[in-house]
C-alpha cells in the first residue's frame, strides 16, 4: 500500500443557498476552486434529494464574476482598489458624519435572506442597538412578511406550527398560490410520494394552471385576489356543518364569533364565493367537502398569497380555518408557510425586519428594555423602522441619506424598480457588501463596494421553513481580500466606537450570544428560544446537527410541532382569530391597462441570477425572458407567438418574448422575475410592479399589476456565441446566458446584415472566419475559428425564423471539438450527427430529442423515461413536461 498518495478531500456537510426548504448538501472540494455536489442523505429536510439548482451548485463557484477587493468610487465615477482599512474608515466616518448632521434615523440597512443568521444578528445589533436607527429591513419583506404579520396577529408569535413530516402523513394537502413543483421541488416530491404511497389527495388553488397543477387531484383556478373569500367561505361551511372543534376553540382561541360573523358577511354561501372567485359552485362545494371531511389536512402557501396588498388577511383566513377545527400542531395537519429564501426565517429570528427588534421581540416597552439591558445598548431604537418600499421612498425624499445594502439587489427586485434605482444613486453615502462585480444595484454607483464571502466560503447557520436550524459550513478558502459579512459589520462597529460589544472571535461567538438573548428572561413566554445553544463553544458549534426550534435548555433535541394543546403567545396564551377586510385588488384594470400581470419564478433560476446565471445547465431550459399569454389574448392584442411584446404599467415597461399558455387565464399575464439589466436588454419586471403594500406587513402587491401589452417587431433574430464580450448593435433586444466556455446571447435587431457582418469582422479580424450571406433571403451565418476550434459564431435570420443554437452551442462548449466541416457547422448540423435539442431535465442534462426518441421507441410513461435516461429521477420538477411530451404522440395517433 502506498503511503505517499494524497488523501481524497473529505465532503463537507453544508446547506443549500437557494429556497427555504433548507436542503443538506455534501460538498467535496476538487482542489481547483470547485467542488462536487451531492445531496446529504442524513439531512432530514431533503433526505439526499436536490433540485436542479442545488445539483448545479458546483457550476457557480468560479471567481470570474467576483469582487475580490474593497473598491471606492472615484470622482470620475469609476472604482479604485483600496485597502480594508481605508474602506472601513471611510464607511465609518461617513456614517458618523451623517448621524451627526441629520440624526441616526437618516441611516438605513437593507439586508437579505441570503445572509447567514450571524451576519444578520450583528448588522441588526449595530444599527438598532448602537447607531440607534430602527431602519433595518430585508428583501424578506418582499417574500414572507405577510405570513409573519398574520402569524404574529393570530398566534401572538411568528411561529410555523408544523414540520415537513406533516407532508408525509397528511391525507389532504392544499397548495395555495404556490408553484411548488418548480419553486420547492424537493418538498413537492415528498408530497407526490405521499400521494403514491398513501393515497393522499392534492388540491392546487392558483389563478395560473402551473406545473404543480398537472400533478394534482383537484385544481381551482380562482380569480386573482380572491383567496381570502374562498377561505372565509370555508369557515362558514365548517361552522354550518357543525365541524368546529368547540372544545379546542373554547380552551385555546379567542375571537371566533367575530371572525365567523365577518366571514359570513364576506362569503355567506357558495353562490357568493363563486361570484367572488370566479369558480363554479360545484368546484367550491367539492373542495369544501374534501377539506371538511379530511381531518389530516395541511394547507401550505407561498408567494401567491404573501405578495399581495391583502396578504396578511389571506394568511389569516387560512389560519382561522385551522384554528376553528383544531387542525394544528398535530401530525399530518396544520397551516404551513413555504418560505422563499434560505435564511428568511433566520433573519426574522434576529430582528431583520423593521418592525421587529431581536429574538422575535418587538417594540413593546418591556421588549425594548430587555434587549437594551442584554446588549448594554444605551442608544437602542425605540420605535418600528421603515419597511422596504417606504424605506426607498424615504431615500428618494432625502429623509434617509445613507444606506448599506448587503447581499441583495433592490434596484432590480423592488417594485417600481426604476424609482428605487434612481433613489439609491442619489444617496450621500451608499455602501454595498457584495460578492459579484456587477448587478443592477452596483450599477447605481455605490461609494464603497465591500467584497463579501459567497456560498462555499461562508460559515454560520440558516433556518428553513420548518424552523430547522442547520449549519452552513465553509469548504472553500476566502479568495482575494474577501471577508465574511459579520466581520465587515463588526469592524465598522469598532471604528464607530462600539468595539466592546462586537469583540467576536468567530461566527460561533455570535451564535452563542444570539442563543443567550433568545432565552434571556424568557421562561416559555416567547416562542423563539434556543437557550440550549447559549453555551456552545466552537467545537460544539462545528458539530451542530440540524434541529428545530424551540430548543430550550430542557429540550435540547428541539421541537417538531407546536400548538396541538394550545400554548399560543397571545393574551392568556390564546390564539386570536381575526376578521378580514373585504377582498379586493390593490388596483383595477382599465382601458389603458386592461391586463393583470402576475410575476414569479421559473424552474431553474433564482432571484436575479447572480448565482444560477453562471450555470450553463440552468440556463438551458428557459433561455429568454418571456411573457405567458392566453392564446385568446394573443389574438385579441395582435401578438405573435414567439414574437415580441412590450408590457407597460403606470411605473415602467419591458419587452419580452411571447409564449402561449392556456394555463394563464384570459385577462392575465405571467412574467418571470429573474432577468435584470445584467442579463437582458429590457426585461426588469420589478420596474413594472406596483408599490402598493399590505397595511400590516408592508409587503407589496407583486401578483396583480395592471398593464398593457402591444406587439413589437424586429427585422431579424439570431444568436451570438463568444469567448469574450461582444457588443451587439445599439437598440437590439438581447438576453444573455451562461454557455460553457464563454457567453451566449439570443437577440433581435433591426440592424442590417452588412452591419452585423462588419461588427464580426472588426471584432475578430485576427481570427479565421467563415461566412454565409444570403441578403435576398435575409440570413447571415458566421463562424470564427482559432486553431481549428470554434471561438465565436453569429447566426441571423428573418424575424419569426430564429435559428436554433443547440447544435452550435454544443460544439462551442466542447473544448476538444475541432470543426471538420465549416459548412456543416454553419448549416446548424452537429458534426457527430446527434442533436440533444432543448434541455428538459436540467439535473441530468437530458434534451427534448432524446425524450421524444424514447417515447417513439415504445416508452409509455415518465417513469419508463426515468429508467432509460434518468430524466425526472432527481428532483422531479421536469416530470410534468416529460408527461406532456409523451402525450403528444399519443394525441396525434388518436387523431
Amino acid at each position: 500500500m502506498r503511503h505517499d498518495a494524497p488523501l481524497a478531500p473529505a465532503a463537507t456537510r453544508t446547506t443549500c443557498p437557494y429556497c427555504g426548504v433548507g436542503c443538506g448538501v455534501l460538498a467535496t472540494p476538487d482542489g481547483l476552486g470547485g467542488a462536487a455536489i451531492a445531496g446529504d442523505a442524513e439531512h432530514p429536510a431533503n433526505r439526499g434529494r436536490l433540485c436542479s439548482k442545488g445539483s448545479a451548485l458546483g457550476e457557480t463557484l468560479g471567481l470570474g464574476s467576483r469582487v475580490l477587493h474593497p473598491l471606492k468610487r472615484n470622482p470620475a465615477g469609476s472604482y479604485d482598489r483600496v485597502g480594508w482599512n481605508e474602506a472601513l474608515d471611510g464607511v465609518a466616518n461617513g456614517l458618523r458624519s451623517i448621524a451627526a448632521s441629520h440624526g441616526p434615523e437618516a441611516i438605513a440597512f437593507y439586508l437579505s435572506g441570503q445572509l447567514l443568521t450571524e451576519d444578520y444578528y450583528v448588522a441588526n445589533k449595530l444599527m438598532k442597538g448602537f447607531i440607534g436607527s430602527p431602519h433595518v429591513d430585508t428583501n424578506s419583506r418582499l417574500c414572507m412578511s405577510s405570513t409573519v404579520a398574520a402569524q404574529r396577529r393570530v398566534f401572538g408569535s411568528d411561529t410555523v406550527p408544523g414540520a415537513y413530516e406533516d407532508f408525509d402523513g397528511a391525507d389532504l394537502i392544499v397548495l395555495v398560490g404556490s408553484n411548488t413543483a418548480w419553486c420547492h421541488p424537493v418538498l413537492f416530491r415528498r408530497m407526490q410520494d405521499n400521494r403514491q404511497g398513501r393515497g393522499a389527495r392534492l388540491v392546487v388553488l392558483d389563478p395560473r394552471v402551473t406545473a404543480t397543477a398537472e400533478d394534482a387531484d383537484m385544481v381551482l383556478a380562482l380569480r386573482p385576489g380572491s383567496d381570502a373569500a374562498l377561505f372565509a367561505g370555508l369557515l362558514v361551511h365548517l361552522a354550518g356543518r357543525g365541524l368546529v372543534d368547540r372544545s379546542y376553540v373554547a380552551r385555546h382561541v379567542a375571537g371566533f364569533d367575530e371572525a365567523l360573523a365577518n366571514a359570513s358577511g364576506i362569503a355567506p354561501d357558495i353562490a357568493a364565493v363563486s361570484a367572488a372567485t370566479g369558480l363554479q359552485e360545484e368546484q367550491i362545494a367539492a373542495f369544501y367537502e374534501l377539506w371538511a371531511s379530511t381531518p389530516h389536512v395541511v394547507t401550505a402557501w407561498s408567494q401567491g398569497v404573501n405578495q399581495s396588498a391583502q396578504g396578511t388577511d389571506k394568511v389569516t383566513a387560512i389560519l382561522n380555518c385551522h384554528l376553528a377545527t383544531g387542525r394544528i400542531g398535530r401530525p399530518g395537519c396544520g397551516p404551513f408557510s413555504l418560505t422563499g429564501q434560505p435564511n428568511a426565517m433566520g433573519g426574522r429570528e434576529v430582528g431583520g425586519l423593521a418592525n421587529m427588534l431581536a429574538a422575535h421581540m418587538g417594540y413593546a416597552p418591556e421588549d425594548i428594555d430587555r434587549v437594551r439591558r442584554f446588549w448594554q445598548a444605551p442608544n437602542i431604537a425605540r420605535r418600528e423602522g421603515l419597511k422596504a418600499v417606504q424605506m426607498l421612498d424615504a431615500v428618494a425624499e432625502r429623509r434617509i441619506r445613507a444606506m448599506w445594502v448587503m447581499a441583495t439587489n433592490p434596484a432590480a427586485s423592488l417594485p417600481d424598480a426604476d424609482k428605487a434605482r434612481a433613489a439609491l444613486a442619489g444617496l450621500d453615502l451608499f455602501i454595498v457588501s457584495e460578492n459579484v462585480l456587477s448587478n443592477d444595484t452596483v450599477a447605481a454607483k455605490p461609494h464603497y463596494i465591500l467584497p463579501a464571502a459567497a456560498w462555499g466560503e461562508k460559515d454560520g447557520t440558516v433556518t428553513n421553513s420548518e424552523r430547522r436550524i442547520s449549519r452552513q459550513r465553509a469548504f472553500l478558502p476566502l479568495p482575494g481580500e474577501v471577508k465574511p459579512d459579520w466581520w465587515i459589520v463588526c469592524e465598522v462597529a469598532k471604528r464607530l466606537g462600539f468595539g466592546a460589544a462586537f469583540t467576536y472571535t468567530g461566527a460561533h461567538d455570535i451564535y452563542a450570544e444570539h442563543a443567550a438573548l433568545s432565552a434571556f428572561e424568557n421562561d416559555g413566554r416567547r416562542d423563539f428560544d434556543i437557550g440550549a445553544h447559549a453555551g456552545l463553544d466552537k467545537a460544539a458549534y462545528d458539530r451542530l446537527r440540524p434541529v428545530q426550534w424551540p430548543v430550550p435548555v430542557q429540550r435540547r433535541d428541539g421541537t417538531a410541532r407546536l400548538f396541538a394543546d394550545g400554548g399560543f403567545f397571545g393574551p392568556e396564551r390564546r390564539a386570536q382569530m381575526r376578521p378580514l377586510a373585504a377582498p379586493k385588488l390593490a388596483s383595477d384594470t382599465d382601458g389603458t391597462f386592461p391586463l393583470l400581470l402576475n410575476t414569479g419564478r421559473v424552474r431553474d433560476h433564482w432571484h436575479t441570477m447572480t448565482r444560477t446565471g453562471l450555470s450553463p445547465r440552468l440556463s438551458a431550459h428557459i433561455a429568454e425572458p418571456s411573457v405567458s399569454v392566453n392564446p385568446a389574448d394573443i389574438a385579441r392584442f395582435g401578438l405573435i407567438e414567439g414574437g415580441f411584446a412590450r408590457l407597460a404599467s403606470a411605473h415602467g415597461s419591458a419587452v419580452l418574448k411571447v409564449s402561449a399558455d392556456e394555463g394563464v387565464a384570459q385577462g392575465s399575464l405571467f412574467a418571470p422575475i429573474h432577468w435584470s439589466g445584467e442579463t437582458a436588454s429590457d426585461a426588469r419586471i420589478g420596474a413594472l410592479a406596483q408599490p402598493f403594500c399590505d397595511p400590516f406587513s408592508g409587503q407589496p402587491e407583486m401578483k396583480a399589476t395592471p398593464v398593457s401589452i402591444a406587439p413589437v417587431a424586429y427585422r431579424f433574430e439570431g444568436f451570438v456565441l463568444s469567448r469574450e464580450p461582444f457588443a451587439l448593435p445599439a437598440e437590439s433586444w438581447w438576453a444573455r446566458l451562461a454557455v460553457q466556455g464563454g457567453e451566449g446571447r439570443l437577440f433581435a435587431t433591426d440592424s442590417a446584415i452588412d452591419a452585423l457582418a462588419a461588427l464580426m469582422r472588426d471584432h475578430f479580424d485576427a481570427h479565421e472566419m467563415t461566412e454565409l450571406i444570403d441578403r435576398d433571403g435575409g440570413s447571415y451565418r458566421c463562424a470564427v475559428l482559432r486553431e481549428g476550434r470554434l471561438a465565436a459564431a453569429l447566426f441571423l435570420a428573418p424575424a419569426g425564423r430564429a435559428p436554433l443554437w443547440d447544435t452550435v452551442k454544443a460544439v462551442f462548449a466542447d473544448p476538444a471539438a475541432t470543426v471538420e466541416s465549416r459548412l456543416a457547422l454553419l448549416s446548424g448540423r452537429s458534426p457527430g450527427g446527434s442533436d440533444p435539442g432543448p434541455t428538459v431535465c436540467a439535473c441530468f442534462g437530458v434534451g427534448l430529442n432524446a425524450i421524444r426518441a424514447a417515447f417513439e421507441a415504445g416508452a409509455t410513461t415518465a417513469e419508463e423515461i426515468g429508467l432509460q435516461l434518468k430524466a425526472g429521477t432527481n428532483c422531479g420538477s421536469c416530470l410534468p413536461e416529460i408527461r406532456r411530451i409523451g402525450a403528444r404522440p399519443r394525441a396525434s395517433e388518436a387523431a
